[in-house]
């Protein structure tokens, strides 16, 4: 039997990538970028207009340079192998190819969910593609999936009042984010600084005043070390300019390196609209975000100790074979050798 992982981002990627290798022993897993089969989409893509999304540009080459590297079969927009899949695993619902659609789905929750903000609410009531709202707000809201993994129970209620039926959701916790503890034990060289985690705002055609929030991180750390921790799909000559004109001389800049480990290591974590705020919170740090930090405290995922990898495919294993639908599995198919990973 055949399953299909769609991939995009290095954390999409990798968590898709830890629950194929409790899968691969007995199924063919293949894995692909995230595609649409729209011609209007794949034109953009095409043309380079959509490079600084999950479907093509400097995200997509590494997700094809990750799967060479760890020799895992590509199959793009399902145009290499001519498979028929029995299992699809999707990193996000707002974008689901019609070729797809009458497969069994386990959509699997990345990290945070961007909020509802005045475009994903009007996109949502003109029943607009789910993508132009230019953000995550709706990821995992679209009910189209069969199974839904939610990183926790809060986030299981939020999915559930996006408009995604509660009974097909399921809170697995999430690979990358459910074993944060194990950060504490690290390689990274310096201790005792403030941290400001970035992200891709403007990259996502939103609009962001960076040099406003590099002084407000100056003035956060208060004669502190300061560290930034640029996104991966930010334009980093820019953003570094940007850093080196306005915050304190002496300030680090890293483009690379386990964001996990240097949170593990700081006193205090500024973010923007950032999954890491988690491992700071659940890490006991103090930290900053464009969101509501209590909010946030309800929606952390689950830490589980590392299994929810395991969990999902377990999860999956059992659902491939399953005669019925994911509310039916969820309800009565789930057996108590998954459960005893999840809760």
């Amino acid at each position: 039997m055949k399953i299909l992982f769609l991939i995009g981002s290095p954390n999409q990627t990798s968590q898709m990538h830890a629950i194929s290798r409790y899968l691969s022993p007995n199924y063919d897993c293949y894995f692909s970028q995230v595609f649409a089969d729209h011609p209007a989409i794949r034109a953009a893509v095409r043309y380079g207009m959509l490079d600084h999304t999950v479907l093509g540009g400097e995200i997509k080459r590494k997700a094809d340079l990750y799967l060479e590297t760890h020799q895992l079969k590509n199959d793009f927009q399902c145009a290499n192998f001519n498979n028929k899949y029995d299992l699809v695993l999707a990193c996000t619902d707002m974008l689901l190819p019609a070729q797809l659609k009458n497969v069994k789905t386990v959509w699997v929750q990345e990290g945070m969910i961007d909020g509802l903000n005045f475009l994903a609410r009007l996109t949502k009531s003109l029943h607009l593609p789910r993508y132009w709202a230019f953000s995550t707000a709706l990821n995992g809201s679209s009910n189209l999936c069969d199974i839904y993994c939610a990183a926790s129970e809060g986030y299981k209620d939020y999915f559930r009042k996006g408009g995604t039926e509660r009974e097909k959701i399921i809170a697995t916790g999430i690979p990358n984010f459910d074993d944060l503890a194990a950060c504490k034990e690290n390689n990274f060289p310096k201790h005792d600084y403030v941290l400001a985690a970035t992200s891709d705002i403007r990259e996502c055609f939103r609009f962001e005043n960076r040099p406003k929030f590099i002084r407000k991180c100056a003035d956060i750390a208060q004669g502190r070390p300061l560290v930034f921790k640029l996104h991966p799909n930010e334009k980093y000559n820019r953003a570094i300019r940007e850093i080196k004109d306005h915050a304190p001389a002496g300030t680090e800049i890293f483009t690379e390196g386990n964001t996990n480990e240097m949170i593990a290591n700081c006193s205090e974590l500024i973010t923007q609209y950032s999954t890491v705020v988690f491992v700071g919170l659940v890490l006991g740090k103090k930290v900053h975000s464009y969101f509501n930090v209590e909010n946030l405290k309800k929606l952390c995922p689950i830490q589980n100790g590392g299994n929810s990898a395991k969990a999902i495919a377990k999860l999956c294993s059992a659902f491939i074979s399953y005669h019925g639908n994911g509310k039916e599995f969820l309800s009565e198919g789930i057996n108590r050798e998954i459960k005893k990973y999840i809760l």
